[in-house]
């Protein structure tokens, strides 16, 4: 039997210091587990940072991969968001002779709008769920997109 292969969200607080994100990715890569999004600041005002590892496993190989998180020194705690608030941000470069409104209108439909707009290019951002961001992305092909750039996830449990 195998076990269904789902997408999930897992935190990690760690001490800020240095070869800790290296360590973290050794762990996924010397166990043949993907991430799939992975970003990582300081928390304010304290000597910690959060990472937020977007992968994809069974329940299964998620417990194995907190219990060997957990495992880690540097690491302080570990936690699969069951409810939470999850966001990503895309920015995408346009060809200024594209329809500045058209874009304008869509990005606002996805929390977002035109950011910078230069001789020959604007650049819209949006920040949305990312299954949204990739509708968003799928919709503005017309436009003639140059470049696109993803943030990856960040979450919050509710």
């Amino acid at each position: 039997m195998t076990e269904n292969s789902e997408r999930r969200v897992v935190s990690v607080i760690v001490v800020n210091e240095a070869s800790v994100l290296s360590r973290i990715t050794d762990l996924f890569s010397g166990r043949g587990y993907n991430i799939t999004s992975l970003t990582v600041a300081p928390i304010p005002e304290s000597k910690y940072s959060r990472l937020t590892i977007v992968t994809s496993g069974s329940v299964r190989v998620i417990e194995q991969i907190t219990k060997q998180l957990h495992k880690l020194v540097p690491v302080l705690k570990v936690y699969e968001h069951a409810d939470l608030v999850e966001k990503e941000m895309a920015l995408i470069k346009f060809p200024i002779t594209e329809s500045i409104s058209d874009i304008t209108a869509l990005c606002q439909a996805y929390n977002g709008n035109i950011v910078n707009v230069g001789e020959n290019i604007f650049i819209a951002m949006i920040a949305d769920d990312p299954k949204r961001v990739d509708n968003f992305l799928k919709m503005i092909k017309r436009y003639n997109p140059k470049e696109i750039v993803r943030s990856g996830a960040v979450a919050l449990e509710r």
